[in-house]
């Protein structure tokens, strides 16, 4: 399967998804105010789209680069990881039934997609743009981390350097493994950004749980089923995923912390009065 296949199955499977937890976790009046509000909204949180997608477009134009300097560098922390760990997604992978395989495979590349392409929507669909805010700019600090450590520690995952350890979801669905080699390597395993992000949407959502109760509930349980996919799938090492989830804890922390600030000014004051703000739970 090409490229464009994967690419455009995955697209579809995650606009269905979308579009049903907008359908159960948005009310109409909800779509009517951001129709009135559209334009005040995107002016609201434009430079803040502007950032986020000028890092991104940055990041994947110097992926080559950084691969390279990377292996020139050379600093290889396999073997420590391992020393810290030794055998436990061995051990995970044979106490999972094999029947999980599908599940875990489709939440790895689909449930992933989905958390980081729903909520963004769900939250500009909001009464307030605080928590969109907080969220594009924590995926800001993701990718910076993740970047700058995968640029520096060369680490390959468990299904790489254990032979106990199986590539489950790329010996039994070879098509994946075009989709995900396209925008990373086999040496960025540390951290696990899989794991930092649905971490971060996952403690957003936890923030705006009384105003989108149903939605926390969907993000806790494919959050995760992701956290746990990238060990099962022997992808990621227990470490890679224990330092993912303090990079999204810290970069959920720093966002709102950036994003109070920037609220604080005078000049975004009067746009927040306009579209809405709530406060932190």
């Amino acid at each position: 399967m090409s490229l464009l296949e994967v690419t455009t199955v995955t697209g579809l499977s995650v606009l269905t998804g979308t579009v049903a937890v907008l359908c159960l976790c948005v009310e109409r009046r909800q779509l009517h105010r951001t129709t009135d509000e559209f334009t005040a909204r995107f002016r609201d949180v434009a430079p803040y789209l502007a950032v986020a997608a000028a890092f991104l477009l940055l990041k994947q134009a110097t992926h080559g680069y950084r691969l390279r300097l990377s292996r020139a560098l050379n600093w290889n922390v396999t073997d420590e990881l391992y020393a810290v760990e030794g055998e436990f997604v061995a051990t995970l992978q044979h106490a999972v039934p094999p029947a999980a395989l599908e599940f875990f495979s489709a939440t790895y590349v689909l449930g992933f997609a989905f958390l980081l392409v729903t909520a963004p929507l769900l939250y500009f669909l909001s009464s307030s743009q605080r928590r969109l805010k907080e969220l594009l700019v924590a995926y800001v600090v993701n990718y910076g981390v993740g970047s700058v450590c995968y640029t520096l520690f060369v680490a390959y995952g468990p299904r790489n350097h254990l032979p106990s350890v199986e590539g489950l979801m790329y010996e039994f669905y070879p098509a994946t493994q075009t989709l995900t080699a396209a925008v990373s390597s086999n040496t960025n395993v540390f951290p696990s950004l899989h794991t930092s992000l649905a971490a971060a949407v996952a403690l957003v959502a936890w923030r705006s749980r009384r105003e989108h109760p149903r939605w926390f509930a969907i993000v806790a349980f494919v959050a995760t089923s992701v956290v746990i996919s990238t060990m099962y799938l022997g992808i990621h090492w227990l470490a890679d995923v224990v330092a993912g989830l303090g990079l999204g804890w810290g970069s959920v922390r720093l966002a709102g912390h950036a994003v109070a600030y920037a609220e604080a000014r005078p000049s975004a004051g009067t746009r927040r009065d306009r579209v809405g703000i709530d406060g932190d739970d």
